[in-house]
């Protein structure tokens, strides 16, 4: 495809849950590497900013992905698969420990945890059919 012609209506619904993706796990990412786990052990703290640097991590990736969207193929999926794989151990975390409050913002992390992957992976199934 030249680089001059549009993006299909499912390559730009791909783009936008990438790009969604990449901001909310930017952005949570810095915040929890700033902020760390406060008022806990130095074992759980130093979890903590491993794992906030890896949401890091997968936002600049997803960014990446959403940017060069036409160029991509099976990563796609791979990140969908972890934004679902996510939401999962949030769900594991609510069945083992209870829900945390207040419950409306950590539903709203849950949610698109568990929609996106399927907006993100159908929509690109889409634009390759």
């Amino acid at each position: 495809m030249s680089p001059e012609a549009a993006l299909t209506l499912a390559q730009h619904v791909t783009q936008i849950g990438l790009f969604l993706v990449a901001a909310i796990s930017i952005f949570g990412g810095t915040l929890q590497m700033i902020l760390g786990q406060p008022d806990t052990l130095p074992r759980l703290d130093n979890v903590h900013r491993f794992m906030a640097g890896v949401y890091l991590g997968t936002g600049i990736i997803c960014l990446w992905a959403g940017y060069t969207i036409r160029g991509q193929g099976f990563l796609v999926y791979l990140l969908a698969l972890g934004i679902l794989l996510a939401g999962i151990g949030r769900l594991v975390s609510i069945a083992k420990v209870g829900l945390p409050k207040p419950t409306a913002v950590w539903l709203g992390y849950l949610v698109p945890e568990l929609v996106l992957p399927f907006v993100i992976a159908g929509s690109h199934y889409a634009s390759a059919t």
